[in-house]
């Protein structure tokens, strides 16, 4: 069996698993909360000056933390990572903002969420490539209950960042830098 395949029936798996247990543990919003998880997303880019560039694939991470001030609505700060490696070096973008996960209906699982923060692009060579500018991720998952306070979590997000000018040895290379990453993964939340 190919690991995707793998991926793929352990998914089901879990995903089964945790619809059987949701019946024996309801949603709570409530309190202290964080999760993480993995995925697999793709990213552009474009700058003042770049030729066009297709779109490239890599993994996403992400991991959020905060309160619960009512059962419909958490507040806290998300990392959001997606990253690709070649034989040269290994690029990242990341997003880290300060976020809202609104629970349209108390008793269900589904929630969008939205943030504002900052955006960096880097390329980790010698000399690396850098950039820091402003950004937003907008999203939504799915909390699906498999214990009395851990939740797996399929989420699919959005991140945009205004990086503006991106450096590599003190100089500036390119103006005008925008990049966005659309990604599916699924992680772990505990409440």
């Amino acid at each position: 069996m190919s690991t995707a395949a793998r991926v793929v029936v352990l998914s089901v798996a879990l995903a089964c698993g945790a619809a059987a247990a949701r019946a024996q543990y309801p949603q709570r919003h409530d309190g202290f909360w964080i999760g993480f998880g993995l995925g697999y997303g793709s990213a552009g880019v474009t700058c003042d000056t770049c030729r066009r560039v297709s779109r490239q694939d890599g993994i996403t991470g992400f991991v959020k933390l905060g309160g619960a001030p009512s059962r419909n609505l958490l507040i806290g700060a998300a990392i959001n990572v997606w990253g690709h490696s070649d034989s040269s070096a290994t690029e990242t973008m990341t997003n880290v903002t300060a976020s809202l996960y609104l629970y349209p209906r108390r008793r269900s699982g589904f929630f969008v969420t939205g943030g504002l923060g900052f955006s960096n692009y880097h390329i980790d060579s010698d000399p690396s490539w850098n950039g820091t500018g402003w950004g937003f991720t907008a999203g939504a998952g799915y909390d699906l209950r498999f214990g009395r306070d851990v939740s797996l979590t399929p989420v699919v997000n959005y991140c945009w960042g205004g990086v503006g000018d991106v450096s590599r040895a003190g100089l500036t290379r390119f103006t005008g830098w925008r990049q966005n990453v659309l990604d599916v993964g699924l992680g772990v939340t505990f409440h």
